[in-house]
């Protein structure tokens, strides 16, 4: 499939014997609702908070408007192993016509995280934007304190691009700073798909 045959209104499913990841509907806002009640921490370097029922079913309706309006397309995550909703991920700022897309507003809820489900969806949603979308350049951003996303997305192949001061604004006040990483389509191929691939044990 080649990047100008993508379709947002199609859903893509993506799986392995680990994990799904299909499109987010607004149905899922009662499959990810314990999250947003019980674990407000999840968002805290995030732009765009999910916590508390309201805040989350307005989180999914701009996921999916974005969709509508062909900038991202939002997953939602389930685990095989525990046959339980993870959490959420998603491709934004699609530049199709360039061959660049970035990975991201990714959370999963706490029990979800270090059991190597992360490392499953990351490989699928590369693989699909690489292999599948054609893809030259995967970008993804984190708050530059954000330790344990940066040493994730560095642990996968990410290559650090540098810092944008000030970026954006935070859900608890003020801007940060977001480091900005990426994969490109010849690091995939000549090393990062294989060494992610030899980590899913």
């Amino acid at each position: 499939m080649m990047q100008d045959s993508f379709d947002f209104k199609k859903d893509y499913v993506l799986e392995d014997g680990s994990v799904l990841l299909r499109p987010l509907t607004m149905d899922d806002c009662s499959n990810l609702l314990e999250f947003s009640l019980n674990e407000p921490d999840t968002w805290r370097f995030g732009m765009v908070s999910a916590a508390g029922e309201e805040n989350l079913k307005k989180y999914v309706q701009q996921a999916i408007e974005g969709r509508q309006q062909g900038k991202m397309y939002p997953f939602i995550v389930y685990d095989k192993t525990t046959q339980q909703y993870a959490g959420s991920t998603r491709f934004y700022d699609m530049q199709l016509a360039y061959q660049t897309l970035q990975l991201g507003y990714t959370w999963y809820g706490e029990r979800f995280r270090g059991t190597g489900l992360n490392r499953h969806c990351k490989y699928l949603l590369l693989q699909f934007a690489f292999e599948g979308l054609n893809m030259l350049r995967v970008e993804f951003r984190a708050d530059n304190t954000n330790e344990r996303s940066i040493n994730a997305m560095k642990k996968i192949g990410c290559t650090v691009e540098g810092i944008l001061r000030q970026d954006v604004p935070k859900v608890s006040g003020g801007r940060r700073d977001s480091i900005i990483l990426s994969i490109l389509r010849d690091e995939w191929e000549n090393g990062v798909k294989e060494n992610l691939k030899g980590m899913l044990g």
